[in-house]
């Protein structure tokens, strides 16, 4: 099963200051994706997210380094691809998104890869939500 995975979930694993709800969803999406024919796909801009979060927590003092090294760790031992289309697609199809829903393209880049992969999304952010479903795009139902 593919699906899009958004920064929001994803950060959800390292840090836990999330609703109950949303901390359940994320943490469901995670024990999903350890499953051998789950494959979450991500925007190539998703890494830069994940690394900017790290980062800034870092130097903020939310976690130490070793923290973040097991988080990464983690992320690796999970099926997580990047699309060679993000790229090409910014300046085009992301940003109608991004303007269309009033998104930043950051978000929009998730969205215009769930629409054109035909994929459910999982994602935290509220904005990003309601875009996905205007736009016709399942979230991402856990098992």
């Amino acid at each position: 099963m593919n699906f899009v995975l958004d920064a929001s979930v994803t950060m959800r694993w390292l840090f836990l200051d999330a609703k109950p709800a949303d901390r359940a969803y994320a943490l469901k999406v995670l024990d999903t994706m350890k499953q051998a024919e789950t494959r979450a796909r991500v925007p190539v801009t998703w890494g830069l997210e994940v690394s900017n979060v790290i980062a800034n927590a870092e130097v903020k003092g939310l976690v130490r380094e070793a923290q973040s090294e097991a988080f990464l760790e983690m992320l690796r031992a999970v099926d997580i691809g990047a699309d060679s289309a993000t790229f090409s697609k910014a300046l085009s199809d992301t940003l109608q998104i991004a303007r269309r829903y009033r998104l930043s393209a950051y978000d929009a880049s998730y969205l215009e890869l769930a629409v054109r992969e035909g994929l459910p999304l999982a994602t935290l952010d509220e904005d990003l939500r309601k875009a996905a479903n205007k736009a016709g795009v399942k979230r991402f139902a856990i098992r």
